[in-house]
C-alpha cells in the first residue's frame, strides 16, 4: 500500500481547513511533518490534489473526487480500532436541523440520545433548509432534519414524519370566527412569512399555488418567534408549523383560521451525503428518529 491512514489524515484536515498550519495544529503536528506528509501522498501517485493560491490550499476537481472517499476509509479505520479496543462509544455527531425542527423537535431527541449514550458528543447547528442541505453535501454535517423537499444527486432523502401548516391569526381577527376562509379573504389580509429557502416557506407557496401573486407579504422573517409574536400583536396572518405554535393555539394566544381547500401538510426528511460512512453513533441517531420520534 502507497499511502498512509496519516497521509489521509492530513489530506482531508488540509481540506477542511484550506490551511496546512491549521490543519498540523489540528492534527497535533509539526507544520513540517504535515506538509511532507500531503506532498508523499501526491508524489507517491504523481498527481495533485489541492491548488496553492498563496498559503491557501483549495481542492481541484481530482481532491474533491477523492476526498468522500478518504473520509470514508478514515471512518471505517476508527471504527475498526474502537472494535479492536472492544469500545463501543458513539464518538463525536454533527446535526443540522431546519428552524421549526430545531427549535421544537431535536432538542428533545439530543437529550434521549444523550441518555441512552452518555458518552456521545452531540452538536446541533440550526438553519434553514437550503443551509441544512449545504451542509450534509459539503460533510460539515452527519444527518440533516429537514422540512423541505429536496432532490440531490449526493444525497440520501429519508422520509421521516408527517407535518402540517395552519394558517393563524390573533384572536380577535376578523377571520376568526369564520367556519372555512376562502381564498378571496386570504387576499385582503397581510401576511408575516418565513424567508425564501425555508422549508415552511416552500410548503407555505406550494399549498397556496395560484393565489400567491394575490397576496399582500408585509414581513419575511428567519425567526418564528419573532413571526408568532408579530401574528399575535395583529400585525397580520402566518402559516406556521403545527408543531411550533402548539402552545400558543392551546392557550388560545393564536387561532387556526380553517382552510379546508387548502393542503398544508407536509413531509420532514432526515438526510445524509451518499458517500458518508454510516458509523455507530449516526446508525444509533436514524434508529432514535425512526421508531422513537418517526409517524
Amino acid at each position: 500500500m502507497k499511502y498512509s491512514l496519516r497521509q489521509l489524515e492530513v489530506f482531508v484536515e488540509a481540506a477542511q481547513q484550506e490551511n496546512i498550519t491549521r490543519a498540523a495544529e489540528k492534527l497535533a503536528m509539526s507544520q513540517s511533518a504535515a506538509s511532507g506528509a500531503l506532498r508523499e501522498l501526491e508524489s507517491q501517485f504523481e498527481v495533485q490534489l489541492f491548488d496553492r493560491v498563496g498559503k491557501r490550499l483549495q481542492l481541484n476537481e481530482l481532491g474533491r473526487l477523492i476526498r468522500p472517499r478518504a473520509e470514508a476509509l478514515l471512518a471505517q479505520a476508527q471504527e475498526l480500532e474502537r472494535a479492536l479496543r472492544r469500545h463501543a462509544d458513539i464518538g463525536h455527531l454533527n446535526l443540522g436541523a431546519t428552524l421549526s425542527i430545531g427549535n421544537y423537535l431535536a432538542v428533545d431527541i439530543m437529550a434521549r440520545f444523550m441518555e441512552e449514550n452518555p458518552d456521545a458528543e452531540v452538536d446541533l447547528a440550526v438553519a434553514n433548509t437550503r443551509d441544512i442541505v449545504a451542509g450534509v453535501v459539503g460533510f460539515e454535517l452527519d444527518v440533516g432534519l429537514i422540512e423541505g423537499e429536496v432532490t440531490h444527486p449526493q444525497l440520501e432523502v429519508l422520509p421521516w414524519r408527517a407535518d402540517e401548516l395552519v394558517v393563524v391569526a390573533p384572536p380577535g381577527h376578523p377571520l376568526a370566527a369564520c367556519q372555512k376562509v376562502t381564498d378571496e379573504q386570504l387576499t385582503t389580509c397581510r401576511w408575516l412569512l418565513r424567508e425564501p429557502g425555508s422549508g415552511t416557506r416552500q410548503a407555505f407557496e406550494r399549498a397556496m399555488q395560484g393565489l400567491l401573486p394575490k397576496l399582500e407579504v408585509r414581513m419575511e422573517l428567519q425567526h418564528t418567534e419573532a413571526i408568532k409574536h408579530a401574528v399575535e400583536s395583529g400585525f397580520g396572518l402566518s402559516c406556521l408549523s403545527r408543531i411550533c405554535v402548539a402552545d400558543e393555539l392551546a392557550r388560545g394566544e393564536l387561532v387556526a383560521l380553517a382552510v379546508p381547500h387548502r393542503d398544508f401538510t407536509r413531509q420532514l426528511y432526515l438526510i445524509l451525503h451518499r458517500k458518508k460512512y454510516r458509523s455507530e453513533g449516526i446508525l444509533r441517531w436514524l434508529e432514535l428518529c425512526q421508531s422513537d420520534y418517526g409517524t
